[in-house]
């Protein structure tokens, strides 16, 4: 007799951890609260018994402070009311789903502009990707070129060969690595075609960044008539960089291109949006928008990643960890994507800008996700098409029902219906009186389009989940100079204020439709940049109470100083472990404000700016002789560096008041 057998159990394709220390959180913020009103007491008395109105304001000053600073402590801990941990096990994937049932991924990768962002650095990103371990046939990259640039184009022409090279040859030799500037900088291991391989490289890097330098594609990098007529495209007389049509052109077709192995290749598109000076653009949300629809007509996969141009992929196997979570796959059934940590290579241990942001990309959102899951920060997120397209509850029809995220694509991507109705999407006016940006894809409202698409798409009921690997899945650039640091945390701060001051507030909007924790985790990003003000307030005014004798902090008691006491004792509690990242006071970037050392101050601006200062008052100076010479945009863009001097007046004060104080009081002391 037979006798059936019985299926064994499914494995797991990942796991769910709540961090031990969670309820210890919970207590200790309930401490810390009750320190906190003990200080507001004692301000309230400082201010009822002020004198004199110089007294009084300063009492008022710290007050406010002190509302900012606890209001800031507050958002915080939303974050660590449920922190969690997971872990994903893409080696059980196979068995739970067949690999030619595995759905497919396109990847979006914006760039902008071919000399703040190489293009070269561009294809890495690109072939990093191409080479997931993952049924080629079923990846399709898109490449937003925000520039309209012939470089770009060119770059991803020669990204095109060498790809049929690269893709096969981490395949069969199963490289980690697989962005090739990272794999020939590392201690790669030698196989029969390696040095060949990087023969190739070598010469594609050359011929790219030939190209960029001399700011055109020579003819002697053009190898047939159709680069050349796909070149010429950029090369008349109106093209302009905010003035040109769509251009869209498909290097890589997986239906017709296989690799040196026959084995089909990924999809690569190059798309250009057309950009006129008439119509808004509205920067990266818009490009990827576009792209969104043009992959829509073209594959529209179910999958969607969404990459920084410098955000190379530093783990194959990161397509399968998404799929231990989507489609359907976590115990979330409204989970619309999965957000990886931003990491950074290159960087040193003192990192003296904080550019590596680990309470931003690290701690937070492990704190988020034991709630309804992190927000979107811009790169490194897998979303579900269908996120773009309304709630879980209320679908959003798009106005043309071939962008609907439930079409089947059943013609050829390089046909002339599939890119005619490409084009088409890709108009600058396509947009108008439509729901794009409000209630349709990525949405506009802010400069910092990832924060508030992610959040809008929270407060419309979408959950996410939180993957950090042991191996980051993705690594990038971070900015290195004082200038970069400065524009981006500007702009930051512009757009985060821009949604916390909005009708969609966090604090009001938000409340409403995620709860309150929620809402307060996403404030604590929006209103990130009033910590300027009691900064600014400690940084001076302590100083020149001093200078003037004025007294604004009670003489050290008992009951005093065990309020000191706890504050200190929470502040070591809560840089446990970041100390040397986050607290560290001799960091210019401490509390993304200002140094609080004069030594500090000097030795960062003086070599710097005595140089810049010597040019920009010479009699070769940019705001005369520049102008003659140059003409008014670039002679400016020259002035923008040679008076950078200004950005360090203020930091340069700050610095200074204490020092000044401290040698007023010597005397006083000495006596």
């Amino acid at each position: 007799m037979n006798t059936a057998t019985m299926p064994g159990p499914t494995p797991p394709l990942h796991s769910l951890r709540p961090l031990r220390r969670r309820h210890f959180n919970r207590l200790f913020a309930a401490v810390y609260a009750s320190a906190i009103l003990s200080l507001f007491y004692h301000h309230i008395l400082k201010l009822l018994h002020s004198t004199t109105l110089v007294s009084f304001f300063m009492s008022f000053l710290l007050f406010i402070s002190d509302v900012v600073l606890a209001y800031m402590w507050s958002t915080t801990q939303a974050f660590r009311m449920n922190p969690v941990h997971r872990q994903a096990f893409p080696e059980n994937l196979q068995k739970v789903l067949d690999r030619k049932d595995f759905p497919a991924m396109d990847i979006f990768i914006c760039t902008a502009d071919p000399y703040k962002e190489p293009p070269i650095n561009v294809v890495n990103t690109a072939l990093s990707v191409m080479a997931y371990d993952y049924p080629t046939e079923k990846l399709s990259v898109y490449v937003s070129d925000d520039g309209g640039s012939e470089l770009t184009m060119f770059a991803f022409m020669e990204a095109a060969k060498f790809g049929k090279q690269w893709v096969p040859f981490c395949r069969e030799n199963n490289i980690t690595d697989r962005c090739p500037d990272a794999f020939f900088t590392s201690n790669y291991a030698l196989t029969p075609n390696t040095t060949e391989i990087k023969m190739m490289y070598e010469s594609m890097k050359m011929k790219v960044e030939g190209a960029v330098e001399k700011g055109k594609v020579n003819d002697e990098y053009i190898c047939s008539e159709e680069e050349r007529q796909v070149l010429s495209q950029y090369r008349t007389k109106d093209f302009t960089r905010q003035n040109h049509p769509s251009l869209i052109q498909v290097l890589l077709n997986s239906k017709e291109d296989v690799d040196n192995t026959g084995s089909p290749m990924p999809n690569l598109i190059y798309v250009s949006r057309e950009k006129s000076t008439s119509a808004a653009h509205h920067f990266k949300a818009g490009a990827l928008n576009a792209l969104l629809r043009v992959s829509a007509s073209m594959t529209n996969s179910p999958i969607i990643l969404t990459l920084d141009c410098d955000m190379y992929s530093n783990d194959p196997l990161t397509a399968k960890r998404v799929l231990c979570y989507l489609p359907n796959r976590s115990n979330r059934p409204n989970c619309g994507y999965v957000q990886f940590p931003q990491r950074y290579h290159g960087l040193n241990n003192a990192d003296i800008y904080a550019g590596e942001h680990k309470r931003l990309f690290l701690a937070n959102p492990i704190g988020m996700d034991g709630l309804n899951g992190p927000s979107y920060v811009g790169t490194g997120c897998f979303f579900r098409r269908r996120v773009f397209f309304g709630a879980p509850s209320s679908f959003v029809e798009p106005e043309i029902p071939d962008l609907a995220p439930d079409h089947i694509v059943d013609k050829p991507i390089n046909g002339r219906e599939v890119l005619s109705l490409a084009h088409h999407v890709a108009g600058c006016n396509y947009e108008n009186w439509t729901n794009w940006g409000s209630k349709i894809g990525f949405r506009y409202g802010s400069l910092v389009e990832d924060y508030y698409t992610g959040y809008r798409l929270q407060c419309e009921g979408w959950q996410s989940i939180f993957c950090d690997p042991s191996r980051p899945a993705f690594l990038g650039d971070v900015p290195i100079t004082l200038i970069d640091v400065l524009n981006q945390t500007k702009r930051w701060s512009v757009g985060l204020l821009e949604v916390g001051f909005s009708k969609y507030s966090p604090s009001t909007f938000g409340v409403r439709a995620m709860g309150v924790l929620m809402a307060q985790s996403y404030a604590h990003y929006a209103f990130w940049a009033i910590w300027c003000f009691p900064v600014t307030v400690y940084a001076v005014l302590p100083s020149l109470t001093l200078l003037r004798g004025i007294p604004i902090f009670p003489k050290m008691g008992f009951r005093y100083g065990s309020l000191v006491e706890d504050y200190y004792t929470g502040y070591r509690l809560q840089c446990e472990g970041w100390q040397s990242i986050f607290c560290d006071p001799s960091r210019p970037a401490f509390l993304g404000s200002v140094p609080i050392s004069f030594n500090d101050a000097l030795n960062q601006n003086k070599r710097w700016y005595v140089g810049l200062l010597e040019m920009g008052f010479c009699r070769y100076s940019p705001l005369t002789f520049g102008i003659r010479a140059m003409g008014i945009l670039m002679a400016q863009s020259y002035a923008y560096y040679a008076f950078s001097a200004i950005w360090s007046l203020p930091i340069t004060v700050y610095a200074f008041l204490p020092s000044l104080a401290l040698l007023q009081g010597i005397p006083f002391f000495l006596r």
